[in-house]
């Protein structure tokens, strides 16, 4: 349903995004994403993708893109004239909100001339609060739905704010557009892709002090937590560290139990070990949030030939898996609070068992290996034409 007015020009369409569409874009957000750029935000952008090895998670993004830039261009007016800007995943937690603003209003955001929400989840289901409202025009008011859209002039013809969040996490697709070529991301984007290895999926976490929360104990780590194993935790997951023995005078370090996140680990739960060993915390997460999204489908589905495999925790090993627990969660009280917050009450931990997490392990493998070769072969085609855009099956850069 579209609705327009020639002083506040606006679009908004219900079910643009399926709903697997929409938990496929929360996966990558959950399992990515960095503290954002302000106050209990968080943000997945798709350089960060490039940045952390997970290039081929932006290939989910890119028929979205076109259609949403292809929609905008033919509501409003302005055929082939646009190019994207920006393009993130950002979700606001407990406490988030803005009050009235253009998305121009500042004089290094003057480029934008029209925006596009997409919301991945929706209110009152996954979040409290968090309502989108215009200040002028009709409708004055929307309640973000999972798959629905909002497209606007990005200038004071559309002046709006966002209700604060009173509980979960409100995650939306967004993406600016500008008719200054100047700006235009997808430039940006292949030149980083031009200068990155694209030989593996496998994830590489960025800075530390880039996942710890809130944001203004990144420098010393001695107060909050990390995101990362935070979301873990919201599984009842830990991890540990199978070739690092820590001495509990490390404890009081810990910058450098942290760097236990960048090497080998596996996970725990309960009294269990589960024995299959992970790159590093961002490979266990993209697996443990994979493992969320697929959760019903992997139970309904018998994966013929995996088993987990899981063997009890030693003492020593549990000793070691509570040091690197109060050095990643050092307020754990905030942690569990942030995570209940989150979860609108949900006892997600319910939900898990190691057969459907060992069945996630190769579906997660399969998945990213798909989306890798994908994009490896994209790529080219890309930069010969200097933009992104969906290549039809088969054809590769010689071929065009």
């Amino acid at each position: 349903m579209a609705k327009e007015t020639e002083e506040h020009p606006r679009l908004i369409l219900h079910n643009f995004l399926s709903p697997d569409l929409c938990k496929e874009l929360e996966f990558i957000h959950n399992s990515n994403c960095t503290v954002g750029y302000r106050p209990n935000v968080f943000s997945t952008t798709l350089s960060h993708l490039i940045a952390t090895n997970c290039a081929h998670l932006i290939m989910p993004f890119v028929p979205i893109r076109e259609k949403l830039r292809e929609t905008v261009e033919e509501y409003f007016g302005c055929h082939y004239e646009l190019v994207i800007e920006f393009t993130g995943l950002i979700s606001w937690t407990k406490g988030a909100n803005i009050g009235w603003h253009s998305d121009d209003n500042r004089l290094y955001l003057k480029q934008r001339d029209f925006a596009a929400v997409c919301y991945l989840n929706s209110y009152n289901g996954d979040f409290r609060g968090g309502l989108f409202h215009f200040q002028d025009g009709e409708p004055s008011t929307i309640e973000p739905m999972a798959g629905d859209a909002v497209m606007y002039t990005a200038d004071n013809r559309n002046i709006h704010s966002v209700d604060e969040i009173i509980e979960g996490e409100r995650t939306t697709l967004t993406l600016w557009f500008s008719r200054d070529a100047s700006h235009d991301e997808d430039a940006k984007l292949i030149s980083f892709l031009s200068q990155n290895s694209l030989n593996s999926y496998l994830p590489q976490p960025a800075s530390n002090n880039m996942y710890w929360f809130p944001p203004d104990e990144a420098l010393k780590f001695q107060s909050g937590f990390d995101i990362r194993c935070a979301r873990l935790h919201m599984l009842g997951l830990a991890l540990y560290s199978p070739y690092e023995k820590i001495c509990p005078s490390a404890v009081n370090s810990s910058y450098n139990l942290l760097e236990l996140l960048m090497g080998s680990l596996q996970i725990a739960r309960g009294v269990e070990l589960f024995d299959r060993e992970f790159v590093n915390v961002m490979h266990v997460l993209q697996v443990a949030q994979f493992y969320s999204w697929k959760w019903s489908t992997l139970k309904a589905t018998e994966v013929k030939e995996v088993s987990a495999d899981i063997k009890p925790l030693s003492q020593a090993q549990q000793e070691d898996i509570n040091c690197l627990k109060s050095a990643v969660l050092q307020d754990l009280q905030r942690a569990e609070t942030f995570i209940k917050d989150l979860n609108c009450g949900k006892k997600v931990q319910d939900l898990f068992d190691w057969g459907s997490f060992s069945a996630a392990v190769v579906e997660w493998e399969a998945y990213s290996c798909n989306l890798h070769k994908e994009m490896v072969t994209s790529f080219p085609l890309w930069r010969k034409h200097g933009s992104i855009f969906s290549c039809p099956v088969g054809d590769s850069a010689e071929t065009l």
